[in-house]
């Protein structure tokens, strides 16, 4: 026994330790009862005398993501079967010895014992089975502190996070150093606080779940790829991911009105476009104008005076070299996503009849002008929705007639602003984005729809590879419309080929979810984004993603910006981030955006800081 309350440990006066091993040797070591100070670091150490009566996979996870430094050591040592029957044998004996006591005194039976032998025959019959061994099991913490006085509150939080996940931690009175040596990387268990633990629950108490998402190359010591997100609400560390990494590049978001859906797709708009990125975005309320001023980009500002979309134009390709290309069957493609066009117009599906007598105008509309099956011919000027109109009304036949009439309203009526002549603009550049805003809520399913297909022209030009983005926000206006939904689908599904992702973002997830076309573009996504959701909809959302109740309740009571980023089998909850500059260009409320009155002067204030980072 030790006189003195410390007792201090130096190198010998021969001088430093030689080799590899001095590097890790401190300077060392003052001893106290219940601490020890390690080269100017303050240490203490527990072991676990106290465990839960059931635990789940990743039970230790709160320990591992404590924001200090605090090191957990397991000590596993396997136990032979033999030995682990006669054990057994002998527990359920004391166990049913002493309730036979109690019960033939007349006293009430101990609701821990009873417990504790029904725990004892399950563990018996599982071992006796072959079902499972016995290990004997150690569980051992240390707590790391720049001062003495730091030690005392880092200790007191510790135990009681342990006290949380009802573990009793004990402090290794008088045996600081071997509690301390038992924690370290070497394979010594000078403590000896040991627990009989079966298979499943150790299997549980390994500590390889991580909140954090796996790097895509562990042993890079590179700065991570893709874009930063935010900060991990479970651990100090930042969340980056790159969507360009997964098998496809497809993304979904979803989130109720508020969440932040439109915020969290600008910023990984912004991020991406650092990275070289080009991007084309479906913009249905105008909130992308001040993010594509400010970095250059071209705005299309679909319902303005002569801002026109053919939905007859061919798919013809632009090469480097000037020469004008275009798929083999680019005819037969275009009359099939015209039957998408009227049916998405008329807002219903379109009879067999209905079809044949489309099918027969179309045919008939092209050749008019010129266009045959010669690909020769494909570069000749397209036709008008009006002119399928007019041939429509000639056919005579009855379902032709009714299509013409029903039509009529997109050719010469309210809505023909849109189809009235030839297509005005073909944006190319980093960044194009089409807003939506001003079109009528008639017209903005089919706007969204051709606004596609002019997007899909570009990312399926086989002269031009680099990787692409397409944002879809508030796709539930094109998902509402089952033709609109197949189309969508079929980007989903295509769009990796072309080293292009698809964003679809959404408020409304009932519309989503509500269809097989909808699930299938959710399943098509290896990126799936969850934001704070409505009770009225969490249901659906815990069936579809398979949440547990944990997840489930975060995404209820979820901040704005806080949400749950899933990559397949790994999920974490982040909180997005933004510096100042970046606030500013993809912020989108009110009481922030009434503010920035004086617009040139905050877009030339965000350059230079972004310019800075």
């Amino acid at each position: 026994m030790m006189s003195k309350s410390t007792r201090r440990a130096r190198r010998s006066p021969a001088g430093p330790v030689p080799g590899r091993a001095g590097a890790f040797t401190p300077d060392a070591i003052s001893i106290r009862p219940r601490s020890l100070e390690v080269g100017g670091d303050w240490v203490a150490s527990f072991a676990i005398t106290g465990y839960p009566r059931e635990v789940h996979p990743g039970w230790l996870q709160p320990l591992l993501t404590y924001p200090g430094r605090v090191d957990v050591s397991l000590h596993v040592e396997p136990i032979d079967p033999v030995t682990a029957a006669s054990r057994l044998k002998k527990q359920l004996s004391k166990l049913e010895s002493g309730r036979r006591h109690t019960s033939d005194k007349g006293r009430l039976l101990d609701p821990q014992v009873e417990a504790a032998t029904e725990d004892a025959y399950d563990l018996s019959a599982r071992v006796a089975r072959g079902e499972g061994k016995l290990y004997r099991f150690g569980l051992y913490l240390t707590v790391h502190a720049p001062t003495e006085e730091a030690l005392g509150d880092e200790v007191a939080a510790v135990r009681a996070l342990a006290a949380s996940l009802l573990l009793d931690a004990k402090p290794t009175t008088y045996r600081s150093l071997q509690g301390w040596i038992t924690t370290l990387p070497m394979g010594l268990d000078l403590v000896g606080m040991r627990r009989t633990f079966d298979t499943s629950a150790l299997s549980a108490a390994f500590p390889f779940t991580s909140p954090d998402l796996p790097p895509p190359d562990p042993t890079s010591v590179g700065a991570p790829s893709g874009v930063l997100y935010g900060f991990n609400v479970g651990s100090q560390g930042l969340v980056h991911h790159d969507r360009f990494a997964l098998d496809n590049h497809n993304s979904v978001i979803l989130g109720r009105s508020g969440a932040g859906k439109s915020y969290l797709v600008k910023l990984e708009l912004l991020r991406s476009l650092y990275r070289g990125i080009e991007i084309q975005v479906i913009d249905p309320e105008d909130e992308y104008a001040r993010l594509a001023n400010a970095v250059g980009g071209t705005y299309v500002h679909l319902g303005a005076e002569h801002v026109r979309l053919n939905p007859m134009d061919l798919p013809i390709h632009t090469r480097p070299d000037g020469r004008r290309t275009a798929p083999r069957d680019a005819l037969v493609r275009r009359s099939l996503f015209l039957h998408t066009v009227i049916s998405v117009l008329l807002g219903s599906e379109l009879a067999a009849t209905e079809r044949g007598a489309l099918d027969r105008a179309i045919t008939a509309t092209y050749q008019r002008v010129g266009i045959t099956s010669d690909p020769r011919t494909w570069t000749r000027p397209a036709p008008l929705l009006a002119n399928l109109t007019e041939i429509l009304a000639e056919t005579g036949n009855a379902a032709g007639v009714e299509l013409a009439a029903r039509l009529h309203p997109y050719v010469t009526g309210a809505f023909s602003s849109l189809f009235s002549g030839p297509t005005s603009t073909h944006p190319e550049g980093h960044l194009v984005v089409f807003s939506l805003r001003d079109l009528a809520d008639e017209l903005k399913p089919i706007g969204t729809l051709l606004t596609l297909d002019a997007v899909w022209r570009q990312v399926s030009n086989p002269a031009i590879r680099r990787p692409r983005l397409v944002v879809v926000d508030e796709a539930w206006l094109l998902m509402k419309e089952p033709a609109g939904a197949e189309f969508l689908f079929r980007m989903a599904k295509a769009s990796r080929k072309h080293w292009a992702g698809l964003t679809v973002a959404t408020q409304d997830t009932a519309d989503v979810l509500g269809s097989d076309l909808g699930k299938a573009v959710v399943a098509n996504a290896a990126t799936q984004i969850l934001l704070r959701q409505a009770s009225q909809a969490i249901d659906e959302i815990t069936r579809t993603f398979d949440l547990s109740m944990g997840e489930r309740q975060f995404l209820l009571s979820a901040d704005r910006g806080q949400g749950l980023l899933s990559t397949g089998t790994q999920r974490v909850a982040f909180q997005a981030i933004a510096s100042p500059a970046e606030h500013y260009l993809v912020t989108s409320s009110p009481s922030e955006t009434v503010e920035y009155s004086d617009e040139s002067s905050g877009i030339a204030n965000a350059f230079v800081e972004l310019d800075a980072a």
